[in-house]
């Protein structure tokens, strides 16, 4: 009985999770809201040699290239499983810094308003320590969702919005690109 138990407890186990990156077990599927999303790639986030989280990208189905994504109107979750400690403001710079390399003015002036919000919502988070996850989900008719640990800290309009942040990841400068590529399903 011990043995089968065991049995059965292995293969759920090992339905569950999709992959293992850094010791960060992932889901080969997750459930947003009404929306079943799939694991399409997965990057790590390194800075001078320093290991700071592990990404993930979900989609409604698998996509290779940046502008499938960013055309793709499903729903889409980018997880981070932090490694080690890095506080809201680092988090913020780190995008604030790359950002822009992704956007014309014209683009930047849109998202203008709902970015001085997302800049607050991110100053107010003293510290994302590590093991924490932080979610950035997009709903169809709903918009944007931030979640640190599964809670809801933030939403913002428009598919334009969750577009520009993952171009911070998957744009044509993103913040590191073997990273990138390894979202984009890359070896």
């Amino acid at each position: 009985m011990k043995k089968m138990l065991l049995v059965l407890m292995m293969c759920f186990s090992s339905q569950i999770y999709a992959l293992e990156v850094e010791g960060v077990k992932l889901n080969d599927a997750l459930q947003l809201d009404k929306h079943e999303v799939v694991l399409s790639g997965t990057g790590l986030r390194t800075k001078f040699f320093i290991k700071v989280y592990v990404a993930a990208l979900y989609l409604d189905e698998k996509k290779y290239s940046a502008a499938a994504v960013f055309e793709n109107t499903g729903a889409k979750r980018m997880l981070f499983h932090m490694l080690r400690d890095v506080s809201g403001k680092q988090m913020l710079d780190a995008i604030n810094d790359v950002l822009p390399a992704n956007h014309n003015s014209e683009e930047m002036k849109a998202l203008e308003a709902r970015l001085n919000d997302f800049t607050k919502l991110f100053a107010s988070v003293n510290e994302l320590k590590k093991n924490q996850e932080v979610a950035f989900d997009y709903i169809p008719g709903v918009g944007t969702r931030i979640l640190i640990d599964g809670i809801e800290k933030g939403k913002f309009e428009g598919a334009d919005f969750y577009t520009a942040m993952l171009k911070v990841w998957l744009g044509e400068k993103p913040a590191q690109g073997d990273m990138k590529r390894t979202l984009l399903g890359g070896k």
